[in-house]
């Protein structure tokens, strides 16, 4: 099973801001799956599409 990564976001966002979570609800709304990760390594929000 592979992730299509379709935006990544920096942690860093100011508080209250959830970027990453704004663009997957706009994917999902727009009928495309879309779920937000963490890259630990990378220290960012990762927007995927699970691939099947």
């Amino acid at each position: 099973m592979g992730a299509e990564v379709l935006e990544r976001f920096p942690a860093g966002s100011p508080r209250g801001s959830w970027p990453a979570e704004e663009y997957a609800a706009q994917r999902r709304a727009a009928g495309e799956p879309a779920t937000v990760v963490m890259d630990l390594k990378s220290d960012a929000f990762l927007v995927v599409r699970d691939e099947d």
